[in-house]
């Protein structure tokens, strides 16, 4: 017979502290990459801040009217469950996301201006663009996802191969503005036929993507460096 000496409140208490302690480790590696591609230390709070918890805002574009809406409670894709939202008019809210869309991308522009490297970078980015649109699913009721993995490997390896100097901003420009263009923009005109009551630019099924593809390929570029 099995015995837990732990009470329930005790065995609560420390499931809370391990998962606060994870998710202060990955605050961290997060800190560590934005000091990687040369953020000023004074701001790099405030981006950690605005990244994590814009991922919550999603900022209505327009609306775009419906034939018919899914009849779905949630879908999975490569293994992630999507859980859909109920709502009672046959439209789709077109949406921007704070912290997967607009922060990522004021980012990769600053990044660019302080680093001139905008030939490499549009180089780059073109690359991710063309893999991040060949991943790219429309998915019934959620919008547009794809797997999250992949973007990250392909920048770094490619902004190793244009310059090791420079590969870790290079990796950042190129996995959030290539994953933000190439699995979200490019793929607007899918959505009339998604059924989806909110498709949001840089959230939903591509947040993780474009956000894992900025921290992983910044990351993974330090590491091949």
């Amino acid at each position: 017979m099995f015995f837990n000496p732990q009470t329930p409140l005790l065995m609560i208490l420390f499931f809370f502290i391990l998962a606060l302690l994870f998710l202060l480790a990955g605050m961290n590696v997060i800190a560590l990459v934005f000091a990687e591609i040369g953020i000023p230390p004074q701001y790099i709070l405030s981006a950690l801040f605005f990244t994590l918890a814009g991922s919550f805002i999603n900022i209505p574009i327009k609306k775009i009217p419906q034939e018919r809406m899914t009849d779905e409670e949630s879908v999975v894709f490569f293994g992630v469950r999507y859980r859909i939202p109920r709502v009672e008019e046959p439209e789709t809210v077109l949406a921007i996301n704070l912290g997967g869309a607009v922060i990522p991308s004021l980012i990769s522009i600053y990044l660019l201006f302080r680093t001139g490297l905008w030939i490499k970078g549009l180089l780059v980015t073109s690359i991710i663009i063309s893999v991040t649109h060949h991943l790219a699913r429309p998915l019934k009721g959620v919008g547009i996802a794809m797997p999250a993995f992949i973007p990250p490997f392909v920048a770094a390896l490619v902004s190793v191969v244009f310059s090791r100097h420079d590969a870790p901003v290079l990796a950042y420009i190129g996995g959030t503005l290539g994953t933000l263009i190439g699995a979200d923009i490019l793929n607007l005109d899918k959505i009339n036929d998604l059924g989806a009551p909110v498709a949001s630019i840089g959230g939903a099924g591509t947040f993780d993507g474009i956000f894992l593809s900025g921290v992983m390929a910044v990351l993974l570029a330090a590491f091949l460096t």
